[in-house]
């Protein structure tokens, strides 16, 4: 379904920007003056939330983002333009009012459970000079961006006016609007391409009690047609996420066990918003904005996810095709260092795997045993010619790496030219090399590079000449019948 993770979108985040602060420890006793938890704090940590966690989501899509706020002059601030530049965003759209606190949301995670949060900031609307400050930047570069997206927190910065301007000149430029609303008055968004409310949200902003699809139906029309809204869209938690442009589509999320939904918001919002910059259709979108909050939510923390971990969480659910577990060498490399600094073992075997049969099937099976992530490299067109000959290979390397990569045990197939894996050994630099029971007591190609080579014998009257040899066999019988 993911045929898009090589774009990359220019997209403008508008937004009340957030500072998650959590202290992590845990508990092993009750305080003696009142009936709470004694937390033990081991560690510290801020990330970008709010406003800033849509950019960070988007810079990890691979997209080009840039954000639009309005910050206070304090320690805070200088923390989220740090944070910012650590991702590769510029700061040069964040204005500082004075006498304004930078939203600071603090967690206390006792057992990977929050148990309180304080929050210290400013909720005022921003000043009019602030808001045309805002207003006259947008106006500069809106042209640059494919798509904007605001990120309403309630925190002052998008105020009714604020917000129907940006809405009334991106339509003006033929760019669409997608928001994360807040509050019970949408009458600001009127003209968005779509919003983005949850369940509860969108039961308060049309005062509908949505207990059912009939219920669902009738707030999901009404948002649409009281709002002018091209797309209109409730998130269901894990019920998935309900559209509505000429018809209701309800798509389910598979989330394996939800562990803490901060910034799932955030993160539909952002992968809605890089989908359909790339002119991905609505139902693909939502589709893939499924998947990527199905990732979120089963971690702690305002999240972010990637397209491999959404590759890869699409696969173990069953829904992925085979060709995106084709890789360029370029994106195999990403790939790999990516699972290795989430400590995944990564084993890398490499055949010409031409017409394939039990034997392949059970080597890579045993391959795959050694570790967690199996890469096979293909041999190319080129390259099984100069192995096996020139009536070689039966089938194409394109056939061959969709056929290979169908493989439950394979994870990722790379074509290479060269006449051995050496150079693409050396990119993905793996934990262990398999190679067939031939190569015993001999040196292998690239076992310099890998910390273990794993020699695996090969099934007995199991190869690809065999069958070749038992098809003429067979040929040459019934031609002579005949």
């Amino acid at each position: 379904m993911i045929e898009f993770q090589t774009k990359s979108p220019k997209i403008l985040v508008i937004g009340d920007m957030i500072l998650d602060h959590y202290l992590w420890g845990g508990c092993k006793r009750i305080s003696p003056e009142a009936p709470v938890q004694i937390v033990d704090v081991e560690k510290e940590s801020i990330s970008l939330g709010g406003a800033g966690n849509v950019v960070n989501n988007l810079i990890k899509l691979g997209a080009k983002a840039d954000i639009v706020s309005v910050i206070g002059d304090n320690e805070t601030s200088k923390e989220l333009k740090k944070l910012l530049k650590d991702i590769g965003v510029d700061s040069k759209y964040l204005f500082t009012q004075e006498n304004r606190i930078t939203s600071r949301k603090t967690r206390i995670i006792s057992s990977q459970q929050q148990v309180v949060r304080y929050d210290q900031e400013s909720t005022s609307q921003i000043s009019s000079e602030s808001q045309e400050k805002v207003l006259t930047t947008f106006k500069k570069i809106i042209l640059n961006y494919d798509i904007v997206l605001l990120s309403d927190y309630g925190k002052g910065l998008l105020t009714v006016e604020l917000t129907k301007t940006l809405i009334e000149i991106s339509t003006k430029y033929k760019k669409k609007v997608l928001i994360d609303p807040k509050g019970f008055d949408y009458s600001k968004y009127t003209g968005a391409y779509l919003l983005t409310p949850n369940k509860k949200e969108a039961g308060e902003a049309t005062k509908i009690d949505i207990k059912d699809n009939e219920s669902l139906t009738l707030a999901i029309i009404e948002l649409k047609l009281k709002y002018r809204l091209d797309i209109s869209l409730i998130t269901l938690s894990e019920e998935g996420v309900a559209i509505y442009d000429d018809d209701l589509r309800i798509y389910p999320t598979v989330v394996r066990e939800v562990f803490d939904v901060t910034g799932a918001g955030d993160t539909i919002l952002a992968s809605l918003g890089f989908a359909l910059a790339c002119q991905i259709d609505i139902d693909v979108a939502v589709k893939f904005a499924n998947l990527a909050a199905g990732i979120v939510v089963g971690k702690i923390g305002s999240s972010t996810t990637s397209f491999n971990e959404i590759i890869e969480y699409e696969s173990s659910i069953n829904k992925s095709s085979s060709y995106q577990h084709i890789k360029t060498l370029s994106e195999i490399i990403v790939v790999s260092k990516e699972l290795k600094s989430k400590g995944r073992k990564i084993i890398f075997t490499n055949g010409c795997f031409d017409l394939l049969h039990s034997g392949h099937v059970k080597y890579l099976e045993e391959a795959k045993s050694f570790g967690d992530i199996l890469i096979v490299g293909l041999n190319s067109n080129r390259s099984v010619a100069a192995l096996k000959g020139k009536n070689r290979p039966i089938n194409s390397e394109d056939d061959r790496a969709y056929i290979v990569a169908s493989l439950e045990v394979v994870d990722y197939v790379v074509i290479f030219d060269e006449d051995t894996p050496y150079d693409l050994i050396n990119s993905i630099k793996p934990n262990i090399l398999v190679k067939g029971g031939d190569y015993k007591n001999k040196q292998v190609v690239g076992q310099n590079i890998v910390d273990q080579l794993k020699i695996v014998d090969y099934e007995d009257d199991k190869s690809t000449t065999n069958t070749i040899n038992q098809i003429k066999k067979i040929l040459n019988t019934n031609a002579t019948i005949n």
